[in-house]
């Protein structure tokens, strides 16, 4: 599994990208794996506030209906429209055009809680 070091990993297999006060997310190589073909996503529009561990969405694949959960707190401040017409996207690339949200972040301590490279690979290897 591809587990990209610099990122923040959540134990319900979301990615989270830093930048300031901003927090791009996305579901991890190990989640759309296990997804299989992903063909719907839905995510809130730009505006929606969202707290750290809610739901803020879902993903269908051809296997199954997954929720996904916000790492951080915050407000949706961009969304992806492209993986909405182009789901499979996050097969494809989970980490660059796949990613869902982006959340400027209200506590970003709460950063601190989610895990690194090393422990995500011993979370999805355990």
């Amino acid at each position: 599994m591809n587990v990209p070091e610099g990122l923040r990993y959540s134990s319900d297999h979301e990615w989270v990208a830093v930048d300031g006060n901003t927090a791009r997310v996305g579901i991890t190589d190990y989640a759309q794996d296990a997804l299989g073909d992903v063909v719907y996503v839905d995510v809130p529009a730009s505006g929606t506030t969202v707290a750290a561990n809610e739901s803020f969405g879902e993903v269908e694949s051809t296997k199954s209906v997954s929720e996904l959960y916000a790492p951080v707190s915050g407000e949706i401040v961009q969304v992806n429209e492209e993986v909405a017409d182009a789901p499979e996207k996050l097969n494809a690339d989970a980490y660059g055009e796949g990613w869902l949200i982006v959340i400027e972040m209200s506590d970003p301590s709460e950063i601190d809680a989610l895990l690194d490279a090393a422990g995500y690979t011993a979370l999805i290897e355990g």
